[in-house]
């Protein structure tokens, strides 16, 4: 189903003319409004009026995290706060949060936006949307909330935690479609295993699936696994939240971007160069229509890459690749470039292993070390230590045949990795401790 068919359906050049309609109105609310984009643009030396078609887009500065953290909490405020009905954050984990507003409008468009994302996914009316994202100040869980109200399903707004009660409510509710991210969804099925529920006997056909980078390995693994389509969505915070783009469940192959409101480009995230489509690099997102928050090219660090060609769904809105890593968590290991995703692939294509696994990087003098702690299953794990050491020598040859790098693979006992409730924390980074 196709949610705003008159719109998700536009012909390209009718969807670059509204895009650039909005770019123009854009800019010139940011100028006049938001002190840090007025001197970013003149700094660039551009004024609003110098917009004269979507290719003049490489002339705006670029926004990045920092700045939100730098003009903490209201500082990129494009509207009074009176005109504010909400704000979200990040956890500020690694420094200052980062603080995102919203107009009525702003949540408006929010809700339609991961409606149209659900519709996408199979979903309608009828079925029961199970919301296992965080609620709060993390914008999955209200924003998958508002998305499914929007949609008129029945909404269960369970958020996180309770791993054992979620399993017994998806049976006992009859959940069709279920919203988490990708790592939990197993710790879900896990856990329902132990409580004598399986998956495949209950209602439950889609899983809509993000905040977190996962591969087409995983994919397989969870659907077959839960008897479900997993469907990846995308968002983040800093320009809205979960919808700013989804897979459609008639082709699993990119998430199409909902274009019309959001301005999206690759870039080389080191000569900041904008690429071709169809290449690979770095997504950058300027916000068309956000009113509180506006942002002009921000750098998402996702690699991924964007493509425009049709779709058999219908939708004419380009889709991009499944995010395979970000440009700042890429890790250097002796001069090779390694996404925790690439070693996902290998370990996923391993037979007894599990899809729990943890990056450990360490510094033995000069040099950076790789360690792959990954979990066997219960079958692997009763077999004799020469068989276990087979393993990890096999694992140990296949990355370092197709990456390049040499890590050490260490297998532990199942359930030895610390399970998440949210994001899976993939990376262990010891060098400077």
């Amino acid at each position: 189903m196709i949610f705003d068919m008159d719109i998700e359906t536009l012909p390209r050049e009718d969807l670059e003319a509204l895009q650039l309609k909005r770019l123009k109105s854009l800019c010139e609310r940011v100028y006049a409004n938001v002190a840090f984009y007025r001197r970013a643009f003149d700094e660039a030396g551009i004024k609003p009026a110098d917009i004269k078609s979507l290719a003049d887009l490489r002339y705006l500065p670029f926004t990045e995290k920092q700045d939100l953290r730098n003009h903490y909490p209201f500082g990129l405020f494009a509207v009074p706060k009176d005109n504010v009905v909400r704000v979200h954050a990040s956890s500020g984990t690694t420094g200052r949060a980062t603080v995102v507003g919203y107009t009525q409008r702003d949540i408006d468009n929010w809700g339609t936006l991961v409606a149209r994302s659900f519709a996408a996914a199979g979903a309608t009316r009828r079925d029961i949307i199970h919301v296992a994202y965080g609620y709060g100040l993390f914008t999955g869980g209200l924003g998958a909330h508002y998305g499914a109200e929007r949609l008129g399903a029945i909404t269960v707004p369970v958020s996180g935690g309770g791993t054992r009660r979620q399993a017994m409510l998806l049976k006992d509710f009859g959940a069709t479609v279920l919203c988490c991210t990708p790592s939990y969804s197993l710790v879900l099925y896990e856990t329902a295993l132990e409580a004598g529920i399986d998956f495949k006997e209950l209602p439950l056909r889609v899983g809509v699936f993000g905040a977190e980078p996962w591969t087409d390995e995983m994919r397989r693994d969870i659907e077959t696994k839960m008897g479900i389509k997993a469907i990846d969505i995308y968002g983040l915070s800093e320009v809205m939240g979960p919808g700013v783009g989804i897979e459609c469940i008639e082709a699993q192959a990119g998430a199409h971007l909902m274009e019309d409101h959001f301005l999206c480009e690759v870039i080389d995230p080191v000569t900041k160069e904008t690429l071709p489509p169809g290449e690979i690099g770095e997504l950058v997102i300027t916000t068309l229509t956000k009113e509180a928050q506006p942002l002009i090219r921000y750098r998402t660090r996702d690699i991924t890459r964007l493509v425009q060609t049709p779709c058999k769904c219908g939708r004419t809105f380009a889709r991009m690749q499944r995010v395979h890593g970000r440009s700042d968590d890429m890790l250097i290991i002796r001069g090779v470039n390694v996404f925790p995703s690439q070693i996902e692939s290998i370990l996923l294509e391993t037979e007894g292993l599990t899809p729990h696994y943890q990056l450990v990087v360490r510094r033995d003098g000069n040099l950076d070390t790789l360690t792959v702690q990954v979990e066997v299953d219960e079958k692997i794990f009763s077999d004799e230590v020469k068989n276990l050491q087979r393993l990890e020598g096999k694992i140990q040859k296949n990355i370092k045949e197709f990456l390049g790098v040499t890590a050490q693979v260490k297998l532990v006992e199942p359930r030895a990795i610390q399970r998440s409730e949210g994001k899976a924390k993939r990376i262990l980074d010891l060098r400077n401790e």
